[in-house]
């Protein structure tokens, strides 16, 4: 028999005596009451798990006693024996049972009944219990696997998991796993929100699956355990060549089986599992971005340029921004461009068409030409694409400029004495079979300074573009001796400090 508290109520020592001697002598451990106020006020102080209640008390009835306790949202799952000498008619017993209890037993009552009337009647508590503590777990364990699976990084998927844990199991929670370069990171909850630390654990040899082991605190010393409390350590593994994801929990907390931790440290498995492998692709494909990108920029005399490239946040894919400057026949060829859609394709066909570019630049076709060539070969090979460019040429001795662009956004011209105006080339996308305008044609003065831009610079969900534009024009009324320290502050100020959505490109050049 499971240890068990009940407490005896009833105003007679002798009767109160005898039940205390027989449950005694079962094993039980009793606590006595001698009214019904007394044993409410009682249940607040002991840890009871059984009430052996008489019906007839001299503050109240013990079917009112009963009726209190049941109706009580804490202490209503407590089972309620009753018993009596003088309320034995069917009708009394009836009206006991409807009005909450458990058992009724009339006297004379054999000790061994007692005994048996209690251990069933607390088998079926305990068993109620075991269920409703389940099915609360399995409750919080579905609430823990969104927020593990919802989460947009790492260390937020651990601590997603370490908090849900708590909740789940309470006491000092510890989970571990590993980042896609091998470092441990390992989530702790204690009771505040949980926090992420480096941590190496030494890994046993694990299956793929799911095991559960019973390790010494001193192991997992990042807690303090509870005084005694050995640590279970649920270990989840997908696949041979990952480690598992680990999540060490008090002993004491656990039901037969493992099932909800069993559970729990399978879906951090596969959510850890998720995330690193969308870190890898993530960091595969910026790294193929920024392999297509121009690494060095040309020295032009009388030129001065500067460039920046910032790729999106890392849980957002890679774009198709690009730019390129390139002197071919004595002028300086530019251009900046941005293929519809983020992906690892969206990057692919950026690559394709920046090549395109240069190669019918470099046959001497002037930026419009280039332009409907880039596009004629975009809806042939590349006929569900499109994209926005800006071309020009730019002849460093005179300063002058011939520039086309297809559905890029305007530059911006500063001029020292005049400020800063956006500039109009028009044209359609590139994939669109579309009417072109002519070039527009216009001198780069001496201390001039044009500016090239992506969306990802001045675009934002919550506003509309010309709230970006405007804020643009305001940034590049003014222009630092340095372009370098000028492209800085245009990200600094237009693209802040939050996760960028979308890839920035910037050009700058100035004429000096």
């Amino acid at each position: 028999m499971t240890p068990a508290t009940v407490l005896v109520v009833d105003d007679s020592a002798t009767k109160r005596y005898l039940l205390v001697s027989w449950l005694t002598r079962a094993g039980f451990t009793v606590v006595e009451a001698e009214t019904g106020g007394a044993a409410l006020a009682m249940l607040g102080e002991a840890d009871v798990d059984l009430v052996v209640l008489d019906v007839k008390l001299p503050d109240m009835s013990g079917f009112e006693v009963c009726e209190r306790i049941k109706t009580d949202p804490e202490y209503g799952v407590l089972p309620v024996i009753h018993v009596s000498a003088h309320a034995v008619d069917v009708v009394d017993r009836t009206q006991g049972l409807n009005r909450g209890a458990d058992a009724y037993l009339v006297e004379p009552i054999e000790p061994d009944e007692l005994i048996a009337t209690s251990q069933a009647v607390l088998r079926y508590y305990r068993a109620r219990q075991r269920a409703e503590l389940l099915a609360a777990r399995m409750i919080r364990l579905a609430e823990t696997t969104l927020a593990i699976n919802s989460a947009s990084t790492l260390v937020g998927l651990l601590q997603a998991a370490a908090d849900g844990a708590y909740a789940i199991f309470g006491g000092p929670i510890v989970v571990v796993a590993e980042t896609a370069e091998g470092e441990g990171l390992a989530a702790i909850a204690a009771g505040g929100p949980a926090t992420v630390r480096p941590w190496t654990v030494e890994h046993h040899e694990t299956a793929v699956g799911s095991t559960v082991r019973t390790d010494e605190p001193s192991a997992w010393n990042l807690v303090d355990w509870p005084q005694g409390e050995s640590v279970t350590v649920a270990a989840a593994r997908l696949r041979n060549d990952r480690t598992p994801a680990y999540v060490a929990v008090p002993a004491s907390s656990q039901s037969a089986g493992f099932p909800v931790l069993r559970q729990l440290s399978q879906a951090v498995a596969a959510a850890v599992e998720a995330q690193r492998s969308y870190d890898e692709e993530h960091r595969i494909a910026v790294t193929l971005q920024r392999s297509l990108l121009q690494s060095r920029l040309p020295d032009v005399p009388g030129l001065e340029l500067a460039v920046r490239y910032e790729p999106a946040g890392a849980q957002t894919e890679v774009g198709g921004d690009f730019y390129e400057l390139t002197m071919l026949d004595g002028r300086l060829l530019v251009a900046i461009g941005d293929v519809a859609g983020h992906s690892l394709h969206a990057a692919t066909v950026m690559a394709e068409v920046r090549h395109a570019v240069r190669a019918y630049a470099v046959e001497g076709h002037p930026p419009g030409a280039v332009i409907d060539l880039v596009n004629r070969f975009m809806r042939t090979v590349l006929p569900a694409e499109s994209a926005t460019l800006c071309l020009l040429t730019l002849e460093p001795a005179s300063g002058r400029i011939r520039m086309a662009s297809a559905g890029h956004l305007p530059p911006l011209l500063h001029v020292a004495g005049t400020g800063a105006r956006f500039l109009a080339p028009r044209g359609p996308l590139l994939g669109i079979n579309a009417p072109r305008p002519d070039d527009l044609e216009f001198v780069l003065p001496p201390g001039g300074t044009l500016v090239l831009y992506t969306d990802g610079l001045i675009e934002r969900r919550e506003s509309d573009i010309d709230v970006g534009l405007t804020a643009l024009a305001q940034c590049v009324s003014e222009v630092e001796p340095s372009l370098d320290a000028f492209c800085q502050r245009l990200l600094v100020q237009l693209a802040g400090a939050g996760e960028q959505a979308d890839d920035i490109a910037v050009v700058a050049l100035r004429r000096t």
